[in-house]
Protein backbone atom coordinates (compact mmCIF):
# COMPACT_ATOMS: atom_id res chain seq x y z
CA UNK A 1 0.00 0.00 0.00
CA UNK A 2 1.34 3.28 -0.52
CA UNK A 3 2.13 5.76 1.88
CA UNK A 4 0.91 8.98 2.15
CA UNK A 5 2.07 11.96 0.31
CA UNK A 6 3.39 13.59 3.57
CA UNK A 7 5.15 10.72 4.68
CA UNK A 8 6.78 10.28 1.03
CA UNK A 9 8.07 13.74 1.51
CA UNK A 10 9.68 13.37 5.09
CA UNK A 11 11.49 9.84 3.72
CA UNK A 12 13.17 11.91 0.95
CA UNK A 13 13.83 15.24 2.64
CA UNK A 14 15.69 12.33 6.00
CA UNK A 15 17.29 10.76 3.11
CA UNK A 16 18.69 13.53 1.84
CA UNK A 17 19.97 15.09 5.37
CA UNK A 18 21.58 11.65 6.11
CA UNK A 19 23.15 11.19 2.22
CA UNK A 20 24.95 15.34 2.88
CA UNK A 21 26.21 14.20 6.22
CA UNK A 22 28.00 11.52 5.08
CA UNK A 23 29.16 12.87 2.10
CA UNK A 24 32.94 13.01 2.13
CA UNK A 25 34.44 17.21 2.53
CA UNK A 26 35.85 18.23 -0.96
CA UNK A 27 39.65 17.41 -0.46
CA UNK A 28 41.87 20.33 -0.64
CA UNK A 29 45.17 20.00 -1.96
CA UNK A 30 48.21 21.70 -0.31
CA UNK A 31 51.63 22.06 -1.81
CA UNK A 32 54.15 18.92 -1.31
CA UNK A 33 56.61 19.51 1.29
CA UNK A 34 60.20 19.94 -0.16
CA UNK A 35 62.17 16.96 -0.04
CA UNK A 36 66.80 17.22 0.61
CA UNK A 37 67.92 14.18 -0.46
CA UNK A 38 70.30 13.31 2.29
CA UNK A 39 73.87 14.30 1.74
CA UNK A 40 76.70 11.25 0.09
CA UNK A 41 79.29 10.70 3.44
CA UNK A 42 81.90 12.39 1.96
CA UNK A 43 84.54 9.80 0.98
CA UNK A 44 87.91 9.58 2.82
CA UNK A 45 90.09 10.04 0.34
CA UNK A 46 92.86 8.79 2.52
CA UNK A 47 91.13 5.08 2.65
CA UNK A 48 90.45 5.63 -0.93
CA UNK A 49 93.69 5.69 -2.51
CA UNK A 50 95.17 3.22 -0.12
CA UNK A 51 92.47 1.02 -1.42
CA UNK A 52 93.40 1.48 -5.39
CA UNK A 53 96.75 0.80 -4.31
CA UNK A 54 95.81 -2.34 -2.67
CA UNK A 55 94.39 -3.68 -6.01
CA UNK A 56 97.42 -3.74 -7.59
CA UNK A 57 99.61 -5.08 -4.35
CA UNK A 58 100.52 -8.75 -4.58
CA UNK A 59 100.41 -11.03 -1.69
CA UNK A 60 103.86 -10.80 -1.32
CA UNK A 61 104.39 -6.79 -1.32
CA UNK A 62 101.32 -7.15 0.78
CA UNK A 63 103.75 -8.84 3.54
CA UNK A 64 106.62 -7.02 2.92
CA UNK A 65 104.78 -3.68 3.97
CA UNK A 66 103.70 -5.02 7.35
CA UNK A 67 107.81 -4.82 7.92
CA UNK A 68 109.73 -2.22 10.07
CA UNK A 69 113.40 -2.57 10.02
CA UNK A 70 116.88 -1.29 10.88
CA UNK A 71 120.11 -0.63 9.52
CA UNK A 72 122.68 0.95 10.89
CA UNK A 73 125.12 3.78 10.07
CA UNK A 74 125.23 7.25 9.48
CA UNK A 75 125.04 6.12 5.22
CA UNK A 76 121.66 5.98 4.16
CA UNK A 77 122.60 3.30 1.39
CA UNK A 78 121.57 0.55 3.47
CA UNK A 79 118.30 1.71 4.94
CA UNK A 80 117.74 2.36 1.32
CA UNK A 81 118.27 -0.84 0.28
CA UNK A 82 115.90 -2.03 2.66
CA UNK A 83 112.92 0.26 1.85
CA UNK A 84 113.58 -0.47 -1.96
CA UNK A 85 112.27 -4.00 -0.98
CA UNK A 86 108.69 -3.18 -0.38
CA UNK A 87 108.89 -2.30 3.39
CA UNK A 88 106.75 0.50 5.47
CA UNK A 89 109.43 1.98 7.47
CA UNK A 90 112.69 2.03 8.96
CA UNK A 91 113.69 2.39 12.54
CA UNK A 92 116.45 4.76 13.70
CA UNK A 93 118.81 4.37 16.51
CA UNK A 94 121.78 6.00 18.46
CA UNK A 95 124.36 4.54 15.58
CA UNK A 96 121.97 6.38 12.83
CA UNK A 97 122.11 9.81 14.34
CA UNK A 98 125.63 11.90 13.31
CA UNK A 99 124.90 14.25 16.14
CA UNK A 100 122.80 17.46 14.72
CA UNK A 101 119.21 17.25 13.42
CA UNK A 102 120.73 18.48 9.79
CA UNK A 103 122.30 15.67 9.47
CA UNK A 104 119.82 13.16 10.59
CA UNK A 105 117.14 15.31 8.30
CA UNK A 106 119.96 14.83 4.92
CA UNK A 107 119.29 10.65 6.13
CA UNK A 108 115.86 10.62 6.26
CA UNK A 109 114.88 12.40 3.07
CA UNK A 110 116.99 9.85 1.23
CA UNK A 111 114.60 7.23 2.39
CA UNK A 112 111.81 9.04 1.03
CA UNK A 113 111.51 6.55 -2.44
CA UNK A 114 107.51 7.72 -3.26
CA UNK A 115 106.14 11.12 -2.00
CA UNK A 116 102.97 10.18 -2.79
CA UNK A 117 103.80 7.24 0.04
CA UNK A 118 106.30 7.65 2.68
CA UNK A 119 107.88 5.69 4.62
CA UNK A 120 107.58 5.34 8.40
CA UNK A 121 110.76 6.79 10.28
CA UNK A 122 110.30 6.04 13.30
CA UNK A 123 112.36 6.68 16.86
CA UNK A 124 112.45 5.95 20.13
CA UNK A 125 113.03 8.95 21.43
CA UNK A 126 110.99 9.03 25.31
CA UNK A 127 113.80 11.25 26.70
CA UNK A 128 115.82 10.48 29.64
CA UNK A 129 116.76 6.90 30.42
CA UNK A 130 115.46 6.29 26.72
CA UNK A 131 117.01 9.17 24.33
CA UNK A 132 118.57 9.41 20.64
CA UNK A 133 118.44 12.61 20.07
CA UNK A 134 120.85 14.81 21.95
CA UNK A 135 119.01 17.82 20.54
CA UNK A 136 115.90 17.39 22.89
CA UNK A 137 116.14 19.17 25.90
CA UNK A 138 112.78 18.70 26.89
CA UNK A 139 111.44 17.08 30.64
CA UNK A 140 111.65 13.39 30.74
CA UNK A 141 109.56 10.97 32.99
CA UNK A 142 111.07 11.31 36.16
CA UNK A 143 110.52 15.16 36.29
CA UNK A 144 107.08 15.20 34.34
CA UNK A 145 105.62 12.24 37.12
CA UNK A 146 105.78 15.28 39.81
CA UNK A 147 104.22 18.00 37.27
CA UNK A 148 100.97 19.35 36.38
CA UNK A 149 99.89 17.44 33.36
CA UNK A 150 100.25 20.42 31.06
CA UNK A 151 103.81 19.83 31.62
CA UNK A 152 103.83 16.43 30.07
CA UNK A 153 102.31 18.03 26.96
CA UNK A 154 104.18 20.98 26.72
CA UNK A 155 107.28 18.35 26.89
CA UNK A 156 105.97 16.49 24.57
CA UNK A 157 105.04 18.95 21.86
CA UNK A 158 108.70 20.25 22.05
CA UNK A 159 110.07 16.60 21.85
CA UNK A 160 107.64 16.04 18.59
CA UNK A 161 109.07 19.11 17.24
CA UNK A 162 112.82 17.46 17.80
CA UNK A 163 112.12 13.99 16.03
CA UNK A 164 110.07 15.80 13.29
CA UNK A 165 113.54 18.28 13.10
CA UNK A 166 115.67 14.87 12.39
CA UNK A 167 112.93 13.82 9.47
CA UNK A 168 111.09 11.39 11.73
CA UNK A 169 107.60 10.63 11.31
CA UNK A 170 106.71 8.18 14.28
CA UNK A 171 107.81 8.41 17.88
CA UNK A 172 107.71 5.13 19.91
CA UNK A 173 107.46 7.73 23.01
CA UNK A 174 105.32 7.48 25.03
CA UNK A 175 105.02 4.97 28.00
CA UNK A 176 101.93 4.01 29.27
CA UNK A 177 103.14 1.49 31.58
CA UNK A 178 102.67 2.37 35.69
CA UNK A 179 104.35 1.32 38.00
CA UNK A 180 105.18 2.36 41.65
CA UNK A 181 107.99 -0.08 41.86
CA UNK A 182 111.43 1.08 42.40
CA UNK A 183 112.75 -2.32 41.80
CA UNK A 184 110.99 -2.55 38.58
CA UNK A 185 112.93 -2.59 34.65
CA UNK A 186 110.36 0.48 33.62
CA UNK A 187 109.78 2.36 36.93
CA UNK A 188 112.30 4.91 35.55
CA UNK A 189 110.36 5.80 31.80
CA UNK A 190 107.04 5.58 33.49
CA UNK A 191 104.79 9.31 33.55
CA UNK A 192 102.71 7.89 36.51
CA UNK A 193 102.80 5.66 39.50
CA UNK A 194 99.41 5.38 39.72
CA UNK A 195 96.77 4.28 37.19
CA UNK A 196 95.38 8.03 37.05
CA UNK A 197 98.01 10.04 36.79
CA UNK A 198 99.97 8.30 34.42
CA UNK A 199 96.60 8.31 32.51
CA UNK A 200 96.48 12.17 32.60
CA UNK A 201 99.65 12.55 31.67
CA UNK A 202 99.83 9.87 28.53
CA UNK A 203 96.62 11.78 27.16
CA UNK A 204 99.03 15.23 27.54
CA UNK A 205 101.47 13.76 25.87
CA UNK A 206 99.99 12.46 22.93
CA UNK A 207 98.12 15.64 22.93
CA UNK A 208 101.81 17.46 22.85
CA UNK A 209 102.54 15.49 20.01
CA UNK A 210 99.11 15.78 17.54
CA UNK A 211 99.71 17.21 14.24
CA UNK A 212 103.71 16.58 14.45
CA UNK A 213 104.40 13.01 14.51
CA UNK A 214 102.45 9.91 14.68
CA UNK A 215 102.18 9.54 18.50
CA UNK A 216 102.92 5.29 20.18
CA UNK A 217 101.57 4.16 22.82
CA UNK A 218 104.05 0.94 24.70
CA UNK A 219 104.19 -1.40 25.95
CA UNK A 220 100.69 -2.58 25.89
CA UNK A 221 99.31 -4.67 28.37
CA UNK A 222 101.30 -3.00 30.31
CA UNK A 223 104.85 -3.81 31.68
CA UNK A 224 104.68 -2.36 34.86
CA UNK A 225 103.41 -5.03 36.21
CA UNK A 226 105.30 -7.57 34.56
CA UNK A 227 108.56 -8.22 36.77
CA UNK A 228 111.47 -8.87 34.41
CA UNK A 229 113.45 -6.94 31.76
CA UNK A 230 111.29 -8.24 28.28
CA UNK A 231 114.58 -7.73 26.12
CA UNK A 232 115.90 -10.86 27.75
CA UNK A 233 112.63 -12.65 29.07
CA UNK A 234 109.08 -12.90 28.89
CA UNK A 235 108.33 -11.10 32.26
CA UNK A 236 104.79 -12.78 33.24
CA UNK A 237 102.06 -10.59 35.46
CA UNK A 238 100.53 -11.95 38.03
CA UNK A 239 97.03 -9.79 37.63
CA UNK A 240 93.59 -11.02 36.76
CA UNK A 241 91.79 -9.33 33.55
CA UNK A 242 89.82 -7.51 35.79
CA UNK A 243 92.94 -6.47 37.92
CA UNK A 244 94.13 -5.28 34.46
CA UNK A 245 91.21 -3.24 33.64
CA UNK A 246 91.60 -1.42 36.71
CA UNK A 247 95.05 -0.84 36.59
CA UNK A 248 97.26 -1.24 33.99
CA UNK A 249 94.41 -0.56 31.09
CA UNK A 250 93.82 2.77 32.36
CA UNK A 251 96.85 4.94 30.51
CA UNK A 252 96.42 2.87 27.79
CA UNK A 253 92.66 3.94 27.19
CA UNK A 254 93.79 7.18 28.07
CA UNK A 255 96.02 7.94 25.12
CA UNK A 256 93.60 5.97 22.87
CA UNK A 257 91.16 8.07 23.80
CA UNK A 258 93.46 10.89 23.02
CA UNK A 259 94.05 9.87 19.49
CA UNK A 260 97.19 8.16 19.55
CA UNK A 261 98.04 6.23 16.09
CA UNK A 262 100.21 3.46 17.48
CA UNK A 263 99.89 1.15 19.71
CA UNK A 264 103.15 -1.37 20.59
CA UNK A 265 102.44 -4.81 22.08
CA UNK A 266 105.01 -5.75 24.34
CA UNK A 267 106.48 -9.72 24.94
CA UNK A 268 105.21 -9.95 28.15
CA UNK A 269 102.54 -12.22 29.61
CA UNK A 270 99.46 -12.26 31.66
CA UNK A 271 98.64 -15.70 32.52
CA UNK A 272 95.06 -15.46 33.61
CA UNK A 273 94.57 -13.97 30.30
CA UNK A 274 97.00 -16.10 28.05
CA UNK A 275 99.86 -17.49 28.68
CA UNK A 276 101.33 -16.53 25.63
CA UNK A 277 103.27 -12.66 25.23
CA UNK A 278 101.12 -10.15 23.97
CA UNK A 279 102.80 -9.39 21.13
CA UNK A 280 101.58 -13.20 19.65
CA UNK A 281 98.24 -13.38 21.69
CA UNK A 282 95.02 -13.00 19.30
CA UNK A 283 93.44 -12.47 22.83
CA UNK A 284 95.46 -9.30 23.71
CA UNK A 285 94.86 -8.04 20.15
CA UNK A 286 91.22 -8.70 20.37
CA UNK A 287 91.43 -6.69 23.77
CA UNK A 288 92.70 -3.52 22.62
CA UNK A 289 90.32 -3.95 19.28
CA UNK A 290 87.42 -4.25 21.07
CA UNK A 291 87.66 -3.19 24.79
CA UNK A 292 89.78 -0.53 23.96
CA UNK A 293 88.60 0.85 20.69
CA UNK A 294 92.04 0.83 18.94
CA UNK A 295 91.71 0.85 15.84
CA UNK A 296 95.18 2.25 14.39
CA UNK A 297 98.91 0.85 13.66
CA UNK A 298 99.66 -2.01 16.17
CA UNK A 299 103.57 -2.35 16.35
CA UNK A 300 105.22 -5.19 18.08
CA UNK A 301 108.54 -4.75 19.98
CA UNK A 302 111.74 -5.78 18.38
CA UNK A 303 110.92 -9.26 17.37
CA UNK A 304 114.57 -10.30 17.62
CA UNK A 305 114.10 -9.74 21.53
CA UNK A 306 111.95 -12.66 21.34
CA UNK A 307 114.99 -14.81 19.97
CA UNK A 308 117.51 -13.08 22.70
CA UNK A 309 115.34 -14.90 25.18
CA UNK A 310 116.58 -18.11 24.19
CA UNK A 311 113.73 -20.14 24.56
CA UNK A 312 112.79 -22.89 21.52
CA UNK A 313 109.37 -22.16 20.78
CA UNK A 314 110.85 -18.39 19.43
CA UNK A 315 113.91 -19.43 17.95
CA UNK A 316 112.41 -19.39 14.39
CA UNK A 317 112.15 -15.47 13.06
CA UNK A 318 109.92 -16.95 10.27
CA UNK A 319 107.02 -18.43 12.98
CA UNK A 320 107.00 -15.37 15.31
CA UNK A 321 106.54 -13.30 12.04
CA UNK A 322 103.23 -15.25 11.36
CA UNK A 323 101.89 -16.15 14.96
CA UNK A 324 102.35 -12.04 15.63
CA UNK A 325 100.44 -11.10 12.33
CA UNK A 326 97.99 -13.91 12.58
CA UNK A 327 97.33 -12.37 16.49
CA UNK A 328 96.43 -9.07 14.88
CA UNK A 329 99.95 -7.09 14.65
CA UNK A 330 99.72 -5.03 11.47
CA UNK A 331 103.58 -3.78 11.79
CA UNK A 332 106.28 -6.59 12.63
CA UNK A 333 109.57 -4.01 14.27
CA UNK A 334 113.17 -5.74 13.64
CA UNK A 335 116.35 -3.74 15.44
CA UNK A 336 118.67 -5.36 13.17
CA UNK A 337 122.16 -5.66 13.30
CA UNK A 338 124.89 -4.89 10.57
CA UNK A 339 124.92 -8.75 9.69
CA UNK A 340 120.86 -10.26 10.08
CA UNK A 341 121.44 -13.26 8.65
CA UNK A 342 123.19 -13.72 12.09
CA UNK A 343 119.60 -14.31 13.24
CA UNK A 344 118.44 -15.83 10.23
CA UNK A 345 116.71 -12.76 9.15
CA UNK A 346 116.09 -11.76 6.06
CA UNK A 347 113.47 -9.78 3.99
CA UNK A 348 112.72 -12.32 1.72
CA UNK A 349 112.89 -14.82 3.98
CA UNK A 350 110.57 -13.35 6.36
CA UNK A 351 107.97 -12.13 3.61
CA UNK A 352 108.32 -16.20 2.21
CA UNK A 353 106.91 -17.02 5.50
CA UNK A 354 104.41 -14.33 5.61
CA UNK A 355 103.23 -16.09 2.30
CA UNK A 356 103.51 -19.00 2.79
CA UNK A 357 100.80 -19.02 5.82
CA UNK A 358 98.16 -16.91 3.66
CA UNK A 359 98.73 -20.15 1.31
CA UNK A 360 97.57 -22.23 4.07
CA UNK A 361 95.47 -20.83 5.42
CA UNK A 362 97.29 -19.62 8.94
CA UNK A 363 96.92 -16.01 8.24
CA UNK A 364 93.70 -15.40 6.19
CA UNK A 365 93.32 -12.83 3.32
CA UNK A 366 91.65 -10.66 5.06
CA UNK A 367 93.63 -10.34 8.18
CA UNK A 368 96.28 -9.56 5.78
CA UNK A 369 94.70 -6.83 4.02
CA UNK A 370 93.62 -5.49 7.30
CA UNK A 371 97.18 -5.25 8.21
CA UNK A 372 98.47 -4.26 5.08
CA UNK A 373 95.33 -1.39 4.77
CA UNK A 374 95.83 0.17 8.08
CA UNK A 375 99.79 0.60 8.02
CA UNK A 376 99.08 1.95 4.16
CA UNK A 377 96.56 4.42 5.72
CA UNK A 378 99.35 5.59 8.21
CA UNK A 379 101.85 6.29 5.72
CA UNK A 380 99.49 7.73 2.97
CA UNK A 381 98.31 10.09 6.24
CA UNK A 382 101.62 11.66 6.49
CA UNK A 383 102.11 13.22 3.04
Amino acid sequence: MRPPRSVSFLLVLASAIVLSGCAAPAPTHSPAAPTTAPSPTPADPVAAWVDERMEHLSTAQKAAALLMLHAPGTDPSPSRALLDTGISGVILMGDNVAGDPASLAALSSALVLDPELPPLIAVDQEGGEVARLGWDTAASAATLRDAPPAATQDAFAARAAAVAQGGANVNFGVVADVTADPSSFIEGRVLGTSPQSAAERVAAAVAGERGTVASTLKHFPGHGAAPGDSHTSIPAAPQSLAEWRAGPAVPFTAGIDAGADLVMTGHLAYPAVDAAPASLSPEWHRILRDELGFDGVVVTDDLLMLQHNGLPEFADPGENAVRAIAAGADLLLYVLPADPSAFGISVDGLVASITAAVDSGRISEERLDDAARRVLELRRSLV
